[in-house]
């Protein structure tokens, strides 16, 4: 079986050859490697329990997987008598047992993936379906560390656990030549597109880093001139996906799979047979053989946002893919003269079926969402239905004559410290999690259809999200005149939560620098447009007083204001 070893990750290629039975999996030059690397860590760590056993033998990798080829076949006492150092060593089978459960552990610690081509051989999976290759090498893997285990132990299992021990992830792929052979992106060409996901939860990884910093900037020479003479198409994946209303393509290394199949519970995945031949709107690269930073680049004469990302640890966390792909859409609303909002907008209907649509605004960790998940905790039946728009980011869009708020995302990019109690058991069966362990830990969720996020929605209430007034009296408070509120907006100030590498009271542009920070003279006529037709048309401006970053009122601040905006949507 062909596979792919990283540091925290394996793939492996279905295609080629796949493991049926557990004499297979034992043979697998994929096993002899992971059990080696698992054995180097023990000499590493010097556990002397398993290495009084591993130094029986002068070739413990090999030896030891001769010894579990055995163990399907044979009982202990047989192999006994068959070697003397096999007899030595399972005169201690209870540590062998200890380290054969070890070494499982540490098989399901690491990232496991499958990749299935559309075009199989004739001893990969081309006769079982995408679905049924990952379940029957599930069982298998279950099948080999059961029969050895029992046999080393002396008793089956009482009780059995269905893990899933197999893989984390699959992808079925194919080629997707959307450019001509003289086009600057033809380089992309040999790289494999996803045609299918499937995912095992809870689907839980790991990066380098846990928090983004800082933004993008623009830059005007396209910078795939830097990598594509020397890109290793065979090492990168592309995700189709509609980011709000533009066809987007991310290519990803392998490195950063994880990153890169959690974008279909963030984005609106497109089959290749809806996007065959078609030049994206948005291009993003991740993980390419640059030095430096992320940057952006228009690409006029081919009607294309380029976004690129270095191939190193600094970008190793899904804020960084997550991010580039709003700026670069943003920064594509901007030129078409769209509104990008850094907020949330909930379509919410009332028990008596009246409806409302309300949007705050504000910057990572101002309590947008933190509001809104209190909002439906604290109304309970009393809103019949309420539909996330947008949790990060959205777009206003003039549309016959009218304000109609848009969504980006399909998904919630949600930090769990902020969540109410049990928020992420009730997301478990769909989420998948990123560093639980660690603090701003996150996950990342549905939250609503790519029909109920393109609709447009007419806007009944526009708040900022103010994280950091303490001495407010009323949790919601509203704006007499349009250029209040736009000093308030355009000031985008936030005290930081920990969600990026800034600390204490920041400001950023309009609480968005992910498109109008780097377009701010664009982006101060739009909105002076904007806010204009808000305040013409009636529509309530006002500021929501989370207080999520006062020191005690993580909790009970997000929940205060949910009340305060529960009652005003009775008016």
């Amino acid at each position: 079986m062909e596979y792919v070893k990283g540091q925290r990750q394996i793939i492996l290629n279905f295609s080629e050859l796949f493991c049926k039975t557990e004499v297979e999996v034992l043979n697998s030059a994929c096993f002899k490697d992971v059990w080696g690397k698992f054995i180097s860590n023990i000499y590493k760590t010097e556990n002397q329990v398993f290495l009084k056993v591993l130094d029986i033998f002068t070739d413990p990798v090999n030896e030891f997987i001769n010894l579990f080829k055995l163990l399907l076949s044979f009982s202990v006492e047989e192999i006994k008598s068959l070697n003397p150092f096999y007899k030595l060593a399972l005169d201690r089978a209870d540590v062998i047992y200890e380290l054969v459960e070890n070494f499982y552990d540490y098989w399901r610690k690491l990232e496991r993936y499958s990749v299935i081509f559309s075009k199989t051989s004739v001893d990969g999976v081309a006769s079982s379906s995408f679905i049924d290759a990952q379940t029957e090498f599930t069982s298998v893997i279950l099948k080999t560390y059961r029969s050895i285990s029992e046999k080393l132990s002396g008793n089956k299992f009482s009780i059995y656990r269905q893990l899933p021990a197999g893989i984390n992830a699959g992808l079925l792929i194919s080629k997707h030549v959307w450019m001509d052979s003289n086009s600057p992106y033809a380089f992309l060409a040999k790289s494999e597109a996803i045609e299918q996901i499937l995912i095992r939860p809870p689907f839980i990884s790991y990066s380098k880093k846990n928090k983004r910093t800082g933004t993008y900037q623009e830059v005007f020479e396209n910078p795939i001139n830097k990598f594509k003479d020397n890109f290793k198409a065979s090492e990168y994946y592309c995700y189709s996906a509609m980011v709000g209303s533009a066809l987007t393509y991310v290519y990803f290394h392998r490195d950063y799979l994880a990153h890169g199949i959690t974008l279909c519970n963030l984005f609106e995945f497109v089959p290749l047979s809806s996007c065959e031949g078609k030049k994206p709107d948005c291009l993003y690269i991740f993980g390419a053989d640059i030095d430096g930073d992320s940057v952006f680049y228009h690409d006029k004469e081919n009607d294309i946002m380029v976004g690129v990302a270095p191939h190193n640890s600094s970008v190793d966390y899904f804020g960084y893919m997550k991010k580039m792909l709003l700026t670069l859409y943003n920064v594509k609303m901007i030129e078409q003269k769209a509104l990008p909002l850094h907020g949330a907008c909930v379509h919410i209907t009332m028990k008596n079926g009246k409806t409302k649509n309300i949007v705050i605004i504000g910057d990572s960790g101002a309590g947008k969402s933190e509001s809104l998940e209190a909002l439906s905790s604290y109304a309970g039946d009393d809103i019949s239905s309420q539909v996330t728009i947008f949790d990060d980011m959205g777009t206003f869009k003039l549309v016959d004559g009218k304000i109609l708020a848009y969504g980006t995302e399909i998904g919630a990019f949600v930090r769990l410290d902020d969540m109410t109690e049990g928020y992420a058991y009730k997301e478990m069966d769909r989420a998948i999690f990123m560093n639980p362990d660690r603090v701003n830990s996150r996950l990342v969720v549905p939250v609503a259809t790519y029909q109920q996020i393109m609709k447009g929605y007419e806007v009944d209430m526009v708040l900022y999200a103010n994280n950091y007034d303490e001495d407010t009296e009323s949790e919601i408070t509203f704006f007499d005149n349009v250029e209040d509120a736009k000093k308030v907006f355009i000031r985008g100030a936030r005290k930081a939560k920990g969600t990026t590498q800034e600390v204490g009271l920041v400001e950023s542009f309009f609480a968005n620098p992910f498109g109008p920070v780097q377009r701010e003279e664009q982006t101060r006529k739009i909105i002076d447009k904007f806010f204009k037709k808000l305040f013409d048309d009636g529509v309530k401006v006002g500021q929501l007083h989370t207080k999520l970053a006062v020191m005690g009122m993580e909790h009970d601040g997000p929940a205060k204001a949910a009340k305060k905006l529960f009652e005003l949507l009775g008016d």
